[in-house]
């Protein structure tokens, strides 16, 4: 019986040891470090060279996923505005990339180790260079409180404590990593938590404090991206898709923030000289001609069409369908959903026809119906074939158009089962509609751009939108950039920005 006790326990040490392992290891790899920003101790996961490691193997990545935007003079304008801020900050010895990216989302993020991005998208609607430092220095705040290496090591913290809770909860699964990996990703791109973003902010006041900015502007562009949160989520759900914002607006109006408040009251603590800057006309000379919408390196939805610039093709959808640019395909979808349309392209290879393609490439089995796609002057073929789409198997419309090295392929269904012919005339005339570009259609494909002018009197946004080539929120979308939503008007002699 006393073998058997001892037997007992020398097991539950064991199992203890085997479970407590994880635990151990963790605290022998973590490390005490100095918060540069607190100046208390904090318990880490990884080191200042793992931390700058990190941010230049994702750099990379960041880059290829939205695109650098192609402006010299913006990237160089930006770079030091931000290598001023990051100068003044808790981590000057970092060395900091700033990186205009080539998305139409209103968005700024940073990784670890001094890697900053903001978006052109929300740059239209920064109305100065001061809050531009105010959205630049608050992501700065971020790296030089450690926020993306504390989340890290939280994360790594409860995966090892999930860890130990699947040897005693059989089943638990063994997705742990992935989540990690998820958490850490969702962090770093959509937001730290309420706390670290107040704290965010609270750095970015002081750095542009310190640069000779004022501080309001923090309240400023926070009130400006709030207005654009509150539009864009109306008009998301209306599209029923979801709605491009920044991670950092406050749940509620920061003139009703009492936190933020005092945040930019303490900053004034840091003020360098007697007059604080906004250099409003220094920021729309930077933003002169910068693409609003769509990028032309992506292709251009103007209306029912789309145009592709570096592909050199222009596409007709039908009247009313909702165009999605996706990364690998562009997809159009009937106002009830009913029906979809499928546009990609891919290299023709070996391929000497359409028909040979649709064989050997999308082996879509037996075709009926099948023909060149009249009408069109590219080499085609177009057939209707039996296949899995995302309604699940049905009759779908498949065609296929050679234009320079390219195959243009679309793929039309429909929601419900037999009802192809209800549709399948527009899938035919999208089909025939795909084009070489035409100088007409050339400057489309170029997209929409910023332009800055002087109000003249008399001038209303409403007047103004009617003059936008924006098919949707025009006078809406004006008074956004403009800093005016919902209701102001321009004065007269003011810079202003209009969309061409």
């Amino acid at each position: 019986s006393g073998h058997a006790n001892i037997a007992g326990i020398m097991a539950l040490v064991s199992r203890m040891f085997r479970l407590l392992a994880p635990v151990l290891l963790f605290l022998g790899l973590a490390s005490c470090v100095t918060n540069p920003v607190s100046g208390t101790p904090d318990l880490v996961f990884m080191s200042e060279a793992q931390e700058i490691s990190l941010g230049r193997q994702n750099d990379p990545k960041i880059r290829q996923q939205y695109g650098v935007y192609d402006d010299p003079k913006l990237q160089a304008y930006v770079q030091r505005v931000g290598e001023r801020l990051a100068k003044q900050s808790h981590r000057p010895h970092l060395k900091y990339t700033f990186t205009v990216l080539d998305g139409d989302e209103v968005n700024a993020f940073a990784l670890p180790g001094g890697y900053i991005y903001i978006t052109r998208g929300i740059m239209a609607y920064i109305q100065n260079e001061a809050e531009l430092a105010a959205v630049l220095g608050h992501e700065i705040g971020h790296v030089t409180a450690r926020h993306g290496v504390n989340q890290y090591t939280r994360a790594m913290t409860a995966q090892i404590g999930a860890g130990i809770l699947s040897q005693v909860v059989p089943g638990l699964g063994n997705q742990i990593g992935q989540e990690l990996i998820n958490v850490i990703g969702n962090a770093l791109l959509s937001g730290y938590g309420r706390e670290d973003e107040l704290q965010a902010d609270r750095l970015g006041a002081e750095y542009i404090t310190r640069n000779g900015y004022d501080p309001e502007a923090v309240i400023g562009v926070v009130s400006i991206l709030k207005n654009q949160e509150e539009f864009e989520k109306k008009r998301a759900a209306a599209e029923n898709r979801e709605p491009r914002v920044y991670h950092g607006v406050f749940a509620s109006h920061p003139s009703a923030d009492d936190r933020l408040q005092q945040a930019v009251a303490e900053a004034r603590k840091f003020k360098t000289g007697a007059t604080t800057q906004l250099a409003r006309d220094d920021y729309h000379k930077h933003l002169e001609g910068v693409v609003f919408g769509d990028s032309p390196r992506a292709g251009v939805r103007r209306g029912a069409s789309f145009y592709h610039r570096d592909l050199n093709f222009a596409v007709d959808f039908p009247a009313g369908w909702k165009i999605a640019n996706q990364p690998k395909a562009v997809v159009a979808t009937a106002p009830d959903q009913a029906a979809r349309l499928d546009l990609s392209a891919a290299d023709i290879g070996k391929a000497n026809h359409p028909r040979e393609f649709i064989d050997t490439r999308l082996k879509t089995g037996d075709l009926a119906r099948e023909g060149k796609v009249e009408g069109s002057k590219l080499t085609s073929h177009t057939g209707v074939a039996h296949i899995n789409t995302p309604f699940g198997k049905r009759d779908t419309r498949v065609s296929v158009l050679f234009h320079g090295p390219k195959a243009f392929v679309l793929f039309g269904t429909t929601k419900d089962a037999g009802q192809l012919d209800r549709y399948d005339a527009q899938f035919l005339t999208t089909a025939k509609s795909l084009r070489p570009l035409s100088e007409p259609d050339k400057k489309l494909a170029e997209g929409l751009r910023l332009r800055i002018k002087q109000a003249a009197a008399g001038d209303s946004f409403a007047a103004l939108a009617k003059k936008s080539p924006l098919s949707q929120h025009s006078e809406s979308i004006l008074r956004l950039i403009n800093a005016r939503f919902p209701e102001g008007e321009p004065r007269t002699g003011e810079l202003i920005r209009v969309i061409e």
